[in-house]
């Protein structure tokens, strides 16, 4: 567990561990927004550690541990910004970065920018930019502004989640006798405010390194399946992997098939 100072008051947290086997990749995971390091750390990081992978998890600034000062540097050029100095300072071998949700988004926009990567997995990430995305996005916000978080999982993550997961965690869930608005002054509040302002028109054609597209079926709040097909389309060196028993949060809903599906992908490179 480490931090990397970003300023007298803006830290990253991160976990690193190197690979064990030298000609092995290390995997660079990317949050979304209300996420955190414990969404790979949980099943995925140790699998792929005790395969000699190695693995780089990290909060955004404003997510747990990782400090900000400014609610401006929690927009997306700084996150992109963010994660570049990270793969700098760190410097993991043969680096491929993996995005879940928005977080796939960064990692493009990072390799773009000029972050040298062996490859690109996108969990979720593609996506149209047009009104029914923005409306989900302002829909989030509203409903943390008037019930928190509880409120904005309760409501959303029948949508997001496969049914065994909805079976299987539905009694942790509708137990608040009340909402509470979030904090406007915490770092989740100002990073879903920014997600608004995200730049989805990415040019996918130079997104030139071997890209897994990986979607989840069960997604229904961001899934349109013939945005999917036409975006990736545009990725020159694709590879597409549906998940029929999957929703949006595939490494807790699938972790295994994740694991196993990054394995593969990283033994071709």
């Amino acid at each position: 567990m480490s931090v990397l100072k970003l300023g007298a008051h803006d830290t990253l947290y991160y976990e690193y561990q190197p690979p064990a086997q030298e000609a092995r990749n290390t995997f660079v995971f990317f949050n979304a927004l209300t996420g955190d390091v414990g969404t790979w750390n949980t099943d995925v990081v140790p699998a792929l550690n005790q395969q000699g992978y190695g693995t780089l998890t990290y909060n955004l600034r404003g997510q747990a541990n990782s400090a900000f000062s400014d609610p401006q540097s929690l927009d997306c050029d700084h996150i992109i910004g963010d994660a570049m100095r990270l793969l700098k300072d760190v410097n993991p071998a043969k680096p491929i970065l993996v995005g879940l949700s928005i977080g796939g988004l960064f990692a493009a926009h990072a390799m773009i920018r000029g972050a040298e990567v062996d490859g690109l997995v996108l969990i979720n990430t593609l996506r149209r930019n047009g009104p029914r995305l923005r409306w989900i996005n302002d829909a989030l916000v509203r409903c943390a502004e008037f019930g928190g978080l509880e409120l904005f999982r309760d409501l959303f993550c029948p949508l997001l989640f496969n049914e065994r997961w909805q079976a299987e965690n539905r009694s942790k869930f509708l137990v608040q006798d009340r909402y509470h608005p979030i904090d406007r002054a915490s770092g989740i509040y100002h990073l879903l405010k920014h997600a608004a302002d995200a730049d989805w028109e990415l040019p996918y054609e130079r997104l030139t390194v071997p890209t897994l597209v990986l979607t989840g079926l069960q997604d229904h709040v961001f899934l349109d399946l013939d945005d999917v097909a036409a975006l990736a389309s545009r990725i020159p060196n694709v590879e597409r992997k549906d998940q029929p028993d999957g929703g949006h949060m595939l490494p807790a809903e699938c972790p295994r098939w994740l694991i196993d599906t990054l394995v593969d992908f990283a033994g071709r490179r």
